[in-house]
C-alpha cells in the first residue's frame, strides 16, 4: 500500500532517523500507526519482524491523496534503498521479505530497477507474478486489469512479488498456499505427495474484488495477497507481520483473518482513517 513521505530530498543511502532501543513494545501491535516508515522502522528492535509484507508508491503517476507518485528516479531509487536498508536491520535472520511491485506499459522498468536496489541488501530468493487477469485455451478470460489506451502496449495484467530474504535458504511452508492435483494419480507417487495437494509454483492468481464506485486508494491489493505471502512463510505462534506502507489496511486485515500480530505505518493520516475504519468491521466492539 503506498504511503507519503517528506516533499524534502531523501538523505543519501544508509542515512535516515538516528535508531533508538525501543521495541515493539513502544509501539502497539496490531494497531495502524500514523508515521513515516523509516521513523517507524528506527524505533523497532533489530531482528523482531517475522514476515514484512509491503507494497511501495511505483512512481508512475498514480493520484495519491497528497504524495506525488512522479519523482526523480534517481531520487525514488535512493528513498526505497533506504528503506532496504532499514527493513533489513528489523528482519530476523530467518524472516521474509515480500515486495509488491508493478510498472506501467510504457515503464515496465521500474519493478527490476528497484528490485535491484534491493538485492543490495538482500538475497532474492523467489520471485512471483501475481497474475490479475489471465485469458485460457482462447476460451475463458477472468480476472480484472486496467485497459491500456494503447496500439504498442499489452494491458498489464500482472505485477511482481519479490521475495527477499537475509540468506536466500530461509524454508518455506510451500503446501500451505498448495493445490490440489490436477493428475490425481500423482498422490503418493513420490514422499512429497502424500496428499492431494501440490506447490502452487511462482504463479498466482489473484483478482480483485469488482468495485463499481471510486477506490478510496488508488492502489490497493487485495487481503489475498498479503495472506498467501503470510502462509507461504509459515504462520507461527507470536509472529510479528510489518507492512511499511499499509494504506487502507489490506495486510493488516490478512494478518487479522489469520491470527497473527502486524504492524503498520501510514503517513497520510486519511488512509490510516480508513484502515482503522476497516478493521473495526472486523473486530467485535
Amino acid at each position: 500500500m503506498a504511503t507519503l513521505r517528506p516533499t524534502s530530498l531523501p538523505p543519501r543511502v544508509g542515512e535516515g532517523p538516528t535508531l533508538t532501543t525501543e521495541g515493539p513494545s513502544e509501539l502497539q501491535r496490531n494497531q495502524v500507526h500514523t508515521l513515516d516508515c523509516l521513523e517507524g522502522m528506527a524505533r523497532l528492535t533489530a531482528s523482531s519482524v517475522d514476515v514484512i509484507v509491503t507494497s511501495p508508491p511505483y512512481n508512475i503517476g498514480k493520484p495519491y491523496h497528497t504524495y506525488d507518485d512522479s519523482r526523480p528516479r534517481e531520487e525514488y531509487l535512493d528513498w526505497l534503498e533506504r528503506v532496504a536498508v532499514a527493513a533489513k536491520r528489523v528482519l530476523a535472520d530467518e524472516g521474509s521479505f515480500f515486495l509488491n511491485m508493478g510498472g506501467k506499459p510504457s515503464d515496465q522498468g521500474i519493478p527490476l530497477e528497484v528490485v535491484d536496489r534491493f538485492r543490495r541488501h538482500f538475497t532474492l530468493q523467489n520471485t512471483i507474478v501475481w497474475v490479475k487477469s489471465v485469458a485460457v485455451h482462447d476460451t475463458l478470460a477472468v480476472g480484472h486489469y486496467q485497459p491500456t489506451n494503447s496500439v504498442r502496449y499489452l494491458n498489464g495484467c500482472h505485477e511482481f512479488i519479490f521475495h527477499l530474504t537475509k540468506s536466500g535458504v530461509v524454508p518455506l511452508d510451500k503446501l500451505a498456499v498448495g493445490v490440489p492435483y490436477q493428475d490425481k494419480s500423482n498422490i503418493g507417487r513420490w514422499e512429497a505427495a502424500k496428499k492431494d495437494l501440490r506447490d502452487r509454483g511462482s504463479t498466482w492468481f489473484i483478482p480483485y474484488d469488482t468495485i463499481q464506485e471510486s477506490r478510496p486508494h488508488p492502489a490497493v491489493f487485495p487481503p489475498k495477497l498479503p495472506e498467501m505471502c503470510v502462509r507461504l512463510h509459515g504462520v507461527r505462534p507470536s509472529m510479528l507481520v510489518l507492512d511499511p506502507f499499509m494504506g487502507t489496511g489490506s495486510t493488516a486485515l490478512a494478518c487479522h483473518r489469520l491470527g497473527v500480530d502486524y504492524l503498520g505505518f501510514e503517513v497520510d493520516p486519511k488512509y490510516v482513517e480508513i484502515a482503522r475504519e476497516n478493521l473495526s468491521q472486523l473486530i467485535p466492539r
